[in-house]
């Protein structure tokens, strides 16, 4: 699947539906140059479970946890990784094998250690807004694509996602 993201409110958007579709649970992969939205469809996804904060980046943190009413959602920034092993370290395992969802930035960084992801999710730069491409990787992210799928007319007219493909 593929969309156009034309400004900030529809990227946003769009990470608001995709953490609805996402039920909470599963691992996805953010991939894209710096600067490409990855924290910014992350900010999408955590309003989706009624987080109103500030979210940036845990570049030096590694991961950030959210503990949202019931649910648990962990932003993963490997971008500073220097081995995938430091997973081990930093409690990797005990938070991927959590029940929770995972949003990965820079997963290419935790490559040999991370399982496979539910869905993949490459932002790049287009025009003034930006383009996702979204493949699924499981069951899972199947389901998510359909459920998004099935939002498209919404979003293009409520929120400026525009090209569904």
């Amino acid at each position: 699947m593929q969309v156009q993201l034309n400004d900030e409110r529809a990227h946003v958007a769009f990470g608001e539906a995709l953490g609805l579709a996402l039920k909470g649970s599963g691992r996805v992969y953010l991939e894209g140059d710096l600067g490409a939205g990855k924290t910014t469809l992350t900010r999408g996804v955590l309003r989706a479970y009624g987080y109103q904060g500030a979210v940036k980046s845990p570049t030096y943190t590694l991961v950030e946890p959210y503990e949202l009413a019931e649910q648990r959602i962990y932003h993963l920034d490997l971008y500073r990784l220097s081995d995938p092993e430091e997973l081990e370290f930093i409690g990797g395992r005990d938070v991927l094998a959590d029940d929770a969802l995972c949003l990965i930035e820079w997963p290419s960084r935790g490559e040999g250690w991370l399982p496979a992801p539910d869905l993949r999710i490459a932002l790049s730069v287009a025009d003034q807004g930006r383009l996702a491409l979204l493949v699924a990787g499981s069951a899972i992210g199947e389901r998510v694509l359909n459920t998004l799928a099935k939002q498209a007319d919404e979003m293009q007219q409520e929120h400026g996602v525009t090209q569904w493909t």
